[in-house]
């Protein structure tokens, strides 16, 4: 028997998606035993303040790669678009899973729309993306944090905190609340988080055994687009401190990448898109667009927000 554990956060939509992992996994590979290992990492533990604040994305990574380190997991579960650019040494992308619905999800009690909010509307994200983008929508609206799970958000919306607020479709998709989307915002007017959509599972460099296991889950059109996102972001230094949004798709003959940089105090937005044909130079391609928004205009701001 084979065992295989995986590191996961507790809330409900981390163990959907390590548990979908798992499951992947037992039907892939006959005799293996797949254990959940749950915790706590500090990004969960601290809910009165961004994450721009406290650190960054990557508090939701820190205790499960000491996991691994630690042997008491073998590889850790993620939503990828919380995954730093760069990972800690000695850690790697073992599998991208096939994306889900990359588009955030409009959620309201009495509007279809963010078109139909009125004016003055409470919305609530902390996502300085998506604030970017409402503010450059609907200057109007008045924009508050909201942080936590997804049901501790839904929670302070349907208890009048919120007149709508903002959350990925994919995750609503996973925990069976897909009834609560109102309107899709999509690309190309709306641009996700980079792999907001995708499921990432780390793994120790060096462990091939782990390696051949999971690497038959690895989809390798999800991992071409979203390594793109990833590369535009990079060249960008991108963090959860700015306010930066990509999408790529492939197209009959290569790829597209839609790329946004805003100011969530403005609603000031750059963008760039270019598609390029062959589909082996999404790096490049990732590189190329963070280029043309930097010449458009987004070095200025991304050089206001990091002074801020």
């Amino acid at each position: 028997m084979t065992l295989l554990r995986i590191a996961t956060r507790q809330s409900a939509l981390a163990l959907w998606q390590a548990e979908h992992v798992a499951s992947r996994l037992r039907a892939a590979h006959a005799g293996i035993e797949v254990q959940l290992v749950p915790m706590t990492t500090r990004g969960d533990q601290v809910l009165d303040r961004p994450l721009s604040m406290i650190g960054g994305k990557g508090l939701f990574l820190k205790e499960l790669e000491v996991a691994m380190l630690e042997d008491r997991a073998d590889i850790a579960v993620h939503s990828l678009k919380d995954v730093p650019m760069e990972l800690e040494s000695g850690f790697a992308i073992g599998a991208v899973l096939e994306r889900a619905d990359a588009a955030d999800a409009f959620i309201s009690n009495s509007v279809a729309h963010v078109d139909r909010l009125p004016q003055g509307a409470r919305v609530g994200t902390s996502s300085l993306r998506r604030q970017a983008q409402l503010r450059a929508l609907r200057p109007d609206l008045e924009l508050s944090d909201l942080r936590g799970n997804v049901n501790t958000r839904l929670a302070k919306l349907d208890g009048g905190d919120y007149d709508a607020i903002i959350l990925a479709c994919a995750g609503l998709d996973r925990l069976g609340l897909a009834a609560r989307i109102r309107s899709r915002l999509a690309a190309p007017d709306w641009l996700p988080a980079v792999a907001q959509g995708a499921i990432a599972i780390e793994q120790r460099i060096g462990d091939e055994r782990v390696a051949a296991l999971v690497g038959v889950l690895d989809d390798a059109d999800t991992r071409r687009c979203v390594e793109c996102e990833r590369a535009m972001n990079r060249r960008l230094h991108g963090s959860c401190n700015v306010p930066i949004a990509g999408y790529c798709v492939e197209t009959e003959t290569g790829l597209a990448l839609y790329g946004l940089v805003g100011d969530a105090g403005t609603g000031q937005l750059v963008r760039a898109e270019v598609e390029i044909a062959g589909r082996d130079q999404g790096a490049m391609l990732g590189e190329q667009v963070a280029q043309l928004l930097l010449d458009r205009g987004a070095a200025e701001i991304l050089g206001r927000l990091r002074d801020d």
